[in-house]
């Protein structure tokens, strides 16, 4: 199957209430499980690589030309996202490889430069057919829509979406990034007030501090695309720590990132059947 768009992904299943996995790769295994889950569930996934990740490695192509690789190899549609991007460049970069889709994140911003820097992105980004997803930052924080309490207000939001012409809208509803426990407590209200304000699909950041029930239902009151890093990460370095406790003599990394690889794919299926992915 070839390399899917995200949109085909995204906006059909915001029409027929569906959530939509979007998973973090960090590491060639992380892709490899996420798409072997993805073909489990009989669900589409998008594979999102984060500023963080392209610091990580150095650069972008390598581990995006290899997630590209996979992806047009996979039974179901999977689509390739820039995570959380802050430079235009990186975006341009990802854009030229074949990345579907961008989060450009300019939430840092006050609301009129974040307009103005999100719109000239979404402007060239639709002209080579690539689908923008934004973030409208909480004012005066430093940590964005999800700084802690931050909730982002409708009539806003809807403002920032026909200002911008940005195709998805990440949105504060009481999720937070990087957290270890899974007790976030959603604003569904909020969330539905948001669907019936926004005329695009909305996104959930921080998704791996919510509980499944939680997951569900906030798909259930209009939220799409549900973003989940942590929580996958926490199942990959479990089973390198299990596996290698049992086996203290292990050297071949083989042995213990095949473990952890099982154990991502495992939990990528489960959670896809959580959001109601597949079709």
């Amino acid at each position: 199957m070839p390399l899917s768009p995200t949109g085909p992904i995204v906006s059909p299943a915001a029409k027929a209430r569906r959530g939509v996995g979007a998973f973090n790769v960090i590491q060639l295994e992380h892709a490899e499980a996420l798409i072997t889950g993805a073909e489990r569930a009989g669900a589409p996934v998008i594979l999102q690589i984060s500023q963080n990740c392209v610091r990580y490695h150095g650069s972008l192509e390598p581990i995006g030309t290899a997630t590209l690789a996979l992806a047009r190899h996979a039974s179901v549609p999977v689509a390739v996202h820039l995570d959380h991007a802050e430079e235009v460049s990186l975006v341009r970069e990802a854009v030229a490889l074949g990345f579907s889709s961008v989060m450009f994140d300019a939430s840092a911003l006050d609301y009129a430069d974040n307009v103005t820097a999100t719109t000239e992105v979404a402007r060239f980004c639709h002209e080579h057919g690539v689908f923008v997803e934004a973030e409208l930052g909480e004012v005066g924080g430093k940590d964005g829509v999800h700084a802690p309490g931050a909730r982002t207000d409708p009539s806003e939001a809807r403002a920032f979406v026909e200002a911008t012409g940005v195709d998805a809208l990440a949105v504060a509803v009481g999720s937070s990034h990087a957290m270890l426990t899974r007790d976030a407590s959603l604003d569904f209200d909020l969330i539905s007030q948001l669907r019936s304000a926004v005329p695009v699909p909305l996104v959930l950041h921080g998704s791996s501090g919510v509980p499944e029930r939680d997951l569900a239902k906030a798909v259930e009151h209009g939220m799409t695309k549900v973003n989940i890093a942590t929580h996958l990460n926490k199942a990959f370095t479990a089973a390198v720590r299990s596996s290698l406790a049992a086996n203290p003599s292990t050297v071949d990394t083989r042995k213990y990132f095949g473990v952890a690889r099982e154990a991502v794919a495992a939990e990528a299926e489960k959670l896809l059947g959580v959001l109601g992915a597949a079709p």
